[in-house]
C-alpha cells in the first residue's frame, strides 16, 4: 500500500500515559461505528482493565471493535480477561502466538511493534505508548518517558485503510523464498507546508526500509538542527554516517538516549557508538530521570516524526512498525521545546572525557559486535519457520443448558 503526503491535518502531541490513556478511553467512549487497535503490549493491570471496560461498553452498544496484540509482547493475559471482551463482541487477535518452551517465550523475532488506535475512521493515534501501567508516572522510577500523536484529517484515511488491511492480510512478513524485492522509494513531499502528514510503515515485503529512509533523507536535508530521541539506539552505518556528515557541515545534531535503561544491554550498545559520533560534533545526552521509551525526532523548524520504530536492528530489520512524518511548524516547535526541556532538566551530556579511548582492542571489539548485532536479526529473518500469523480468539462456547434456557422464553413469546 503506497502512502502519500496529506494536507489539512490537525496534529496533537500526547506525552506519556497521563495524556494518552484518558484520551484513548474518551474517544472509545464516544465511538459510534468502529474502533481499531494494534499494540505490542496490553497488560492486565489498571491501564489494561480500563481499556477493557471501554472496549466492552463500545462493543455492547453495537460498535465494531477490533483489537490486535502481539503474542510476544502480551503473553500473560488471562482467559477471563480476553473472553470477557470476546463475549461482548470484541474481535480479539494475537499476532504470532506461541506456547512457551521451558518457561521461555520463543517467538522473539518479527514482532508486531506498532501502536495504532483508529476511531470511527476520523481520528487516529500513532506512537510508542503501550497499554501498560509502566507508562504512568505513578509506576515509579521505572515509568517510561514516551510520546504519541493524535491526528484528525485526510491522513487518517490512510491509517484506517492500512489497519483494516492488516487485519485480513497474512502477507506482513517476507516469505523466505521471496527475498530480493527492492523497497519502493518513500513518498516525497513536493510542496512542504504546515498541517501536512505522511503515514509510513515498515513491513517485511516492499516497505522494509521506508522509515529508515525518511530518517536518512531528513539528515541529508537538515540545515540548522536535528534532535533525535530514541530509546533503543543502534542503527546501521548509513544512518550513523549521515549524522556525522550533518554535524560536519555545521548542523547541530543532538541525540538523546537512555541513561537509566530498562535493559542494560541497550546502554552498552549505544555507548559503543559514542566514539564514532562525539568526536565529529554530535551532541549525545543520556536521559537519566527514568527509562526513555520515545521514538521521536525533529529537524529544523518544520519536520518531525513520532512513532513506534526504534533505530535498532529489530525495528529496522524485522519488526512491523509505523511512524507519522509531520511537516508543521507549530508541532515541530512544541516537540522541540519538549525535548530541549528534557535535555535541560534530566540529561547528562556525554563529552569526550566519557568516550572510550581509541585502541585497537576497542576498535576490533566494536566492529565485531556492531556487525553481529546489526545483521543477526536479518539472518534470522531468512528462516522459513518465522512466518507469523494472526490468530482470532474464538468466542467462548456457551453451555448447552444455558443456551436452552435462553431459547425457551423466546419460543414461548413467539407462541403467545
Amino acid at each position: 500500500m503506497k502512502m502519500e503526503w496529506r494536507d489539512g491535518n490537525r496534529i496533537t502531541l500526547l506525552e506519556n500515559g497521563e495524556a494518552f490513556f484518558p484520551r484513548v478511553n474518551e474517544l472509545i467512549g464516544q465511538a459510534q461505528k468502529e474502533v481499531l487497535i494494534e499494540t505490542f503490549i496490553l497488560f492486565e493491570d489498571e491501564v489494561g482493565k480500563n481499556l477493557r471496560r471501554v472496549l466492552i461498553d463500545a462493543a455492547e452498544r453495537g460498535v465494531r471493535v477490533e483489537v490486535t496484540v502481539d503474542g510476544y509482547g502480551s503473553p500473560d493475559l488471562s482467559e477471563e480477561f480476553v473472553s470477557g471482551m470476546v463475549s461482548a463482541g470484541v474481535r480479539f487477535r494475537y499476532y504470532d502466538p506461541r506456547p512457551a518452551f521451558m518457561g521461555m517465550r520463543t517467538n522473539l523475532f518479527r514482532r508486531l511493534h506498532r501502536k495504532i488506535v483508529v476511531v470511527d475512521a476520523t481520528i487516529a493515534l500513532v506512537g510508542g505508548i503501550n497499554f501498560s501501567d509502566e507508562h504512568m508516572s505513578s509506576y515509579g522510577p521505572q515509568a517510561k518517558q514516551d510520546y504519541a500523536v493524535e491526528v484528525a484529517g485526510p491522513v487518517v484515511d490512510d491509517i484506517h485503510r492500512f489497519t483494516l488491511q492488516a487485519l485480513y492480510s497474512e502477507d506482513e512478513h517476507r516469505s523466505w523464498w521471496g527475498r530480493g524485492r527492492r523497497s519502493r522509494r518513500p513518498a516525497h513531499n513536493q510542496q512542504p507546508g504546515d498541517a501536512q502528514a505522511l503515514f509510513v510503515y515498515r513491513d517485511n515485503d516492499q516497505h522494509d526500509t521506508d522509515i529508515e529512509r525518511h530518517y536518512l533523507d531528513m539528515l541529508r536535508s537538515a540545515k540548522k538542527e536535528v534532535i533525535i530521541a530514541n530509546a533503543y539506539f543502534f542503527p546501521g552505518y548509513r544512518l550513523l554516517k549521515e549524522m556525522r556528515n550533518a554535524a560536519r557541515r555545521g548542523v547541530r545534531v543532538v541525540l538523546i538516549v537512555q541513561g537509566e535503561p530498562d535493559m542494560p544491554i541497550v546502554q552498552v550498545g549505544a555507548r559503543m557508538l559514542y566514539n564514532y559520533l562525539v568526536p565529529e560534533g554530535v551532541e549525545i545526552y543520556e536521559y537519566c530521570r527514568r527509562p526513555l521509551h520515545g521514538k521521536v525526532a525533529t529537524m529544523d523548524d518544520y519536520w518531525a516524526t513520532v512513532g513506534s520504530s526504534n533505530l535498532d536492528p529489530l525495528s529496522l530489520a524485522l519488526n512491523l512498525e509505523s511512524n507519522l512524518i509531520i511537516h508543521d511548524r507549530t508541532f515541530n516547535q512544541e516537540l522541540r521545546n519538549n525535548l530541549n526541556g528534557l535535555i535541560e532538566r534530566d540529561c547528562q551530556l556525554v563529552d569526550e572525557s566519557r568516550v572510550p579511548k581509541r585502541t585497537y582492542w576497542h576498535l576490533a571489539k566494536t566492529v565485531l559486535v556492531f556487525h553481529f548485532l546489526r545483521h543477526f536479526p536479518a539472518w534470522v529473518g531468512w528462516l522459513p519457520a518465522h512466518t507469523p500469523k494472526l490468530s482470532l480468539v474464538a468466542p467462548p462456547v456457551q453451555p448447552e443448558l444455558e443456551t436452552q434456557d435462553r431459547a425457551e422464553p423466546e419460543n414461548e413469546g413467539a407462541k403467545s
